[in-house]
């Protein structure tokens, strides 16, 4: 097949190019060195500055050996003008978020665009000259170059990302690009479950396999996954005393239905709750509840039998997010199934979907005939409530936070709005503000609700939910939640926020 690499300079979205490029038909992956089996190459965003010297740089010499066309993505665009002798340096302004970009449609990179295009910025850093034999094919009110081409050597620059869904068209860019390239469309998703599933009973062999499952669509999908190759596989649902008040009988009858063997729940709430007791630090109530996972999985393996194998339903943002496997990235937050997993853990890791996105996941569901209900259910977190609760984790914050998610839920599914939305929560704000009740004076938590949108979760858009269904979540969440009498709704996009609050 044709191929394209992407370089990996650390950003966020770097695997989300490659998962864009597949989209169109081509083979896309990740690499750090160029080589002649590729027909094109894409350089990645990332957090570092082009003109500093501890940042990643592109190979000496890369121009000078690489006769493929070449597009640069935000640091990717950056780095090829510092790398030929352009200038790069601080901007006058930020530019984060949707922006209008003026485009020259001469251009073969924006054949079929508007002249004017709408899309998602996240720099501070901007190319201010081009190197000769460049021109701007590029620009808004604040960025001057903010795209270019060598039409010559075919190497072209964007100072957006066109790989995010909140740039609408751009998808038909980077298809645009894989024309340029002269690339043949014959990468299919369809044959990668007959081949993971091999791949696992290779990895597996005789062994045997315990996997902790949620009941979330992830480790639903790896569950079956495991099941279906034919390996001795154990699942575990251990309920922490973090999930929601509806999830132990969900996750029971789950796979009950889906006919997986070899399931046992066990509860664990106490030890959860206490281990967490006193700890206000995100990164380490990740690592707290990592361990006590790995810890409690180890636990019941000794009681089954002999394990050599964690299953885990760890997908591609959780990897990204963490920083793994990236040489460049910064951690945004570290996912318990990642970065919070202990150093020397006694089992083996399989995880059948780490290369994977959620959309993705959730097509190869479909292909494993699990049925929609599951397949389309919101992420839920593997920390659980411990990360929608800002600060100390406490019974009486657990239960206030429980009987809320309840409310939202029941609202948000009768009026329609679940299917439409990537995720709904409360999250509870631990301080505490004046009110009135009764004509009684309250001091009572703020909960805030989140409600995003989004088509693979390294992105994210807040939902303009109606005012009115705002009004009836209020309403109920004050009247039916002991210990709430502020509700506030969450209007920031993912950048520069994240998804979950902790």
């Amino acid at each position: 097949m044709d191929k394209i690499g992407i370089f990996d300079f650390g950003g966020q979205y770097c695997h989300l190019i490659a998962r864009r490029i597949r989209d169109l038909g081509v083979y896309a992956e990740i690499i750090y060195e160029p080589s002649d089996e590729y027909n094109g190459f894409i350089l990645s965003g990332g957090p570092g500055d082009v003109y500093r010297e501890e940042s990643p740089k592109l190979q000496d010499n890369f121009f000078d050996d690489v006769k493929v066309p070449v597009l640069g993505i935000c640091y990717g665009h950056q780095m090829i003008i510092q790398t030929l002798g352009g200038e790069v340096n601080i901007g006058e302004e930020r530019e984060y978020g949707r922006k209008m970009v003026k485009l020259n449609l001469s251009s073969p990179l924006f054949e079929g665009l508007e002249e004017e295009e709408r899309a998602w910025m996240s720099h501070f850093d901007e190319v201010k000259t081009l190197p000769e034999g460049f021109e701007t094919i590029g620009s808004t009110d604040i960025c001057n170059i903010a795209a270019y081409q060598n039409l010559e050597k075919k190497i072209f620059g964007v100072q957006f990302h066109p790989e995010v869904i909140h740039t609408p068209n751009g998808d038909k860019i980077l298809d645009n690009f894989l024309k340029i390239v002269n690339c043949k469309s014959e990468w299919k998703l369809e044959g990668w479950v007959e081949e993971k599933l091999d791949e696992i009973k290779t990895t597996v062999g005789d062994k045997k396999v315990i996997m902790g499952v949620s009941g979330g669509v992830d480790s639903t999908v790896a569950a079956v996954m495991l099941a279906r190759a034919g390996i001795d596989a154990h699942f575990i649902y251990v309920d922490t005393g973090l999930m929601r008040d509806y999830d132990t009988e969900e996750v029971k009858a789950i796979f009950s239905n889906l006919g997986v063997s070899n399931f046992v729940a066990v509860n664990e709430e106490e030890r959860f709750v206490e281990a967490l007791k006193g700890v206000k630090d995100p990164e380490q109530k990740r690592k707290i509840i990592g361990n006590l996972f790995i810890e409690i999985f180890e636990e019941n393996a000794n009681k089954i039998g002999k394990f050599d194998f964690l299953g885990q339903g760890t997908i591609y943002p959780d990897r990204i997010e963490s920083a793994q496997p990236s040489h460049h990235a910064n951690v945004i937050k570290t996912h318990h199934n990642v970065g919070g997993l202990p150093e020397k853990m006694l089992l083996k890791l399989v995880e059948p979907l780490n290369d994977l996105y959620k959309d993705e996941v959730r097509k190869i569901g479909k292909m494993l005939d699990i049925p929609k209900k599951f397949i389309n259910r919101h992420p839920f977190p593997g920390p659980g409530l411990a990360i929608r609760i800002l600060g100390d984790i406490t019974k009486e914050r657990l239960d206030i936070l429980k009987k809320a998610d309840v409310v939202v839920h029941q609202i948000i599914e009768e009026n329609g709005l679940y299917d439409s939305l990537w995720q709904v929560f409360p999250a509870l704000i631990p301080i505490k503000s004046v009110g009135v009740m009764g004509d009684k004076r309250t001091y009572e938590y703020m909960l805030a609700i989140r409600a995003v949108e989004s088509l693979d979760a390294m992105t994210a858009d807040w939902s303009k939910l109606p005012y009115e269904v705002l009004e009836e979540i209020s309403n109920q969440l004050i009247n039916k939640v002991p210990g709430i009498n502020r509700v506030l709704y969450d209007i920031t996009s993912k950048p520069p926020g994240t998804i979950e609050y902790e």
